[in-house]
């Protein structure tokens, strides 16, 4: 069976902690460490994460001490995501989430996984950046949110995570 390969944007790792939200993170979680998903992780996040609670932090720092993949901001990422700036798809002041997708999609993840409803769990704004993505030659992407991801392996569909 294929391990998914999840692109974790910040949201998710503060999510395991909020009442709201920590039921799906925590499943999520839960798939990973039961080695059914390979999570990547960026620099971005790593900078974001850098002033998080201590808890949250430990989090992520339990997930870096696991099978994770390590992604770098590199000059096509930093790149990609201005194309999305320029595409209008999210402003300047949110080019964070832009590299998020832009590192995702050039790394070819399976999904990004987020709890971000305003730019990045948003179907206008999925459907502007495989624009983008399309136009510069490349992938299209899939963002869920945590609970999605973590519904869709216990269903049985793990051995599908390319049909996400």
């Amino acid at each position: 069976m294929k391990r998914l390969r999840a692109y974790m944007d910040t949201s998710v790792f503060g999510g395991y902690f909020d009442e709201e939200f920590e039921t799906g993170s925590r499943s999520l979680f839960d798939a990973i460490w039961r080695g059914k998903i390979t999570p990547l992780v960026s620099e971005t996040v790593a900078r974001e994460l850098a002033d998080a609670p201590e808890q949250v932090r430990e989090l992520f720092q339990r997930t870096l001490a696991g099978d994770c993949e390590r992604l770098e901001v590199s000059p096509e990422s930093i790149g990609l995501a201005g194309a999305y700036v320029q595409a209008g798809v999210v402003t300047q002041k949110y080019a964070d989430d832009a590299l998020h997708v832009a590192s995702a999609t050039l790394a070819r993840a399976d999904v990004i996984v987020s709890w971000n409803f305003r730019h990045l769990v948003n179907p206008a704004r999925i459907r502007a950046f495989n624009g983008v993505n399309v136009a510069q030659g490349q992938s299209q992407v899939i963002i869920l949110t945590p609970e999605d991801v973590a519904n869709s392996l216990e269903e049985g569909h793990e051995d599908q995570g390319q049909d996400l």
